[in-house]
This record gives C-alpha cells, sequence and structure tokens, in this order.
C-alpha cells in the first residue's frame, strides 16, 4: 500500500511494494517488487532498491545509490549519492555450463547485510555482504567496508578501518588511530551527550532506550550476529 507516499510521474513501481507515509520517490527511481520503505523516508532520483528489500522510517537514500537484495536497513539511515551494496561472494553471470542466467532473485549465494539505526554511509562508499553495521555508525565517503562495523564507529579507506568513535551527531569523540583511548566517559560537546568507552567501543549510551551496545577487544575483528540485530532491522522471512 502507498496511500500518503509522492511517486515522481517517472519513477518505477513494481507490484507488491509498499510505501509508507509522507515518502517521497523521485525521478527515474526503480523500485523492485516486494520492497518495503516505510515512512516519511526519500528515495532519490535514479535509486535502485532490488526485490525484498527493507528501508525503515525516516530515511534518507540520496541519487544513484544502488541496494541490492538481501539488504535491510533500521530507523533514521543516510545513504549518501553513488553508495552501492553487494551480495554475493561468488558472482557469475551464468550457471557453470553458461546455459542459462543466474538469478537475480534472492536464492542460496544470496548473503544479507544489516544496516542498523541512525547510520551513515558516505557518497560512493562500497558495501560488501554478510556484515552489520551497528547503530549511529558511520561509514566515509570512497569507503569500502568488508567487515561489520562496531556501534557508534567511523571507519574509512579501502578495506575501512576503525579512526574514530563518534557521537550520534557523527561528530568524532576520540580517536581510535593510536589504539583504545583509555576507559571513561566522553562528552560530546555540541550535543552535551555523554557516553561510555569501555576497550575502544561505546557500551553506554544514555539516549540508547535501554537496547544493549556490543562490547568488543577488536573491533577489527567484530563479528556480530544476525540475530541480534534492531528489531527493525530484520528481513522478513
Amino acid at each position: 500500500m502507498n496511500l500518503g507516499a509522492f511517486v515522481h510521474p517517472t519513477a518505477i513501481i513494481e507490484d507488491a511494494v509498499s510505501l509508507g507515509p509522507g515518502t517521497s520517490v523521485w525521478d527515474n527511481a526503480h523500485l523492485r517488487r516486494g520492497a518495503v520503505v516505510g515512512s516519511d523516508c526519500i528515495i532519490g532520483g535514479k535509486s535502485y532498491l532490488a526485490n525484498s528489500v527493507r528501508i525503515g522510517d525516516r530515511c534518507k537514500i540520496n541519487a544513484m545509490v544502488y541496494v541490492c537484495s538481501g539488504v535491510s536497513m533500521g530507523d533514521g539511515v543516510m545513504v549518501a549519492a553513488h553508495s552501492t551494496f553487494t551480495n554475493d561472494f561468488y558472482p557469475r553471470a551464468c550457471v557453470n555450463d553458461l546455459s542459462a542466467l543466474r538469478p537475480s532473485e534472492v536464492d542460496d549465494h544470496t548473503t544479507f547485510t544489516t544496516v542498523q539505526d541512525g547510520v551513515t554511509i558516505g557518497a560512493c562508499a562500497t558495501i560488501s555482504s554478510d556484515i552489520v553495521i551497528g547503530r549511529f555508525a558511520v561509514v566515509a565517503m570512497g569507503a569500502v567496508v568488508t567487515r561489520s562495523v562496531p556501534a557508534y564507529t567511523l571507519v574509512m579507506g579501502s578495506p575501512a578501518r576503525p579512526v574514530a568513535l563518534v557521537c550520534r551527531c557523527a561528530r568524532p569523540l576520540v580517536g581510535l588511530l593510536d589504539g583504545n583511548p583509555p576507559d571513561g566517559d566522553y562528552t560530546c560537546a555540541p550535543c552535551a551527550i555523554t557516553y561510555r568507552v569501555r576497550d575502544g567501543g561505546i557500551v553506554s549510551d544514555p539516549l540508547g532506550d535501554g537496547i544493549p551496545i556490543p562490547r568488543m577487544s577488536d573491533p577489527l575483528a567484530l563479528d556480530l550476529d544476525h540475530s541480534e540485530g534492531d528489531a527493525a532491522t530484520e528481513l522478513a522471512g
């Protein structure tokens, strides 16, 4: 159902797509069958949402973003222009004997990626598959993300590496390039929000609504379990 949503006349909305009230889909965007977009979202011009993609509420998908099948986003996510998601570790156009195309729909080769609430993904970033990008993390422009990203962490580079812990407003709180910062409380001056840091990660957010933040000893080796993601970011079975 698309009641209360705006769809530009040039956008392509296939059957069984769901758009929440207040959502806008702009020129030449293409939403494939079964895609679900929450309320008050913006889907920018020429962006592509594949079959069964899930987008939460109040998300901004800027122009020319490619979101493949198997991607699920929570609320308040921003994906900047020209960013690309992937979903197959061993991609091929055809079956082994080249007699037929492999399907584009979700199949045994498809891997799944979860983008949790509040995440920002910068322009021209490339996101690998079978990962979780934690709450309020920031992926810098042009980054190539090959591993899961801890919550409240800025990653950059190719491959992307943690460089700082960040506030909900995306401003850096403390750097990580010289190793883990001392355990303690760190305050974002503009927001006056104080976060508790242990073992190189944020473990307490006063606005976190009781949702636990995983602790980790090595952010580079973080392997989050998809089953522990935000409820709003889980793919429908």
